[in-house]
């Protein structure tokens, strides 16, 4: 298990390592979208083909989609508040700063 972490994390960082030196030929740069695109969704194939072969998840599957029911309409409402909270307190300083330079 600490393995995988550490080979994923490793694998995150490299990415960054050679999105910041710009090691990516202007070509594939150029193609980034698709290719994240399509990792995604073969990724989201993988893990739908996982869990329909596990019976336990099939079992408990009500259960399950109530509580992720509840989980993302949860993430959204407090998204949702600390995005207005955030934009008012950002949107505050700005016109603070704006009345500072006028005098």
């Amino acid at each position: 298990m600490l393995l995988r972490l550490v080979i994923y994390l490793s694998i995150l960082f490299l990415g960054g390592l050679i999105g910041y030196k710009k090691g990516i030929k202007k070509e594939i740069s150029n193609k980034i979208d698709t290719i994240q695109i399509a990792c995604l969704l073969f990724l989201l194939f993988v893990m739908g083909v996982r869990m329909g072969l596990d019976d336990k998840v099939i079992s408990s599957f009500l259960n399950l989609g109530y509580q992720a029911v509840v989980l993302s309409v949860f993430s959204i409402i407090f998204s949702v508040i600390f995005v207005m909270f955030v934009t008012k307190f950002i949107s505050k300083n700005s016109k603070q700063e704006e009345f500072s330079d006028d005098l």
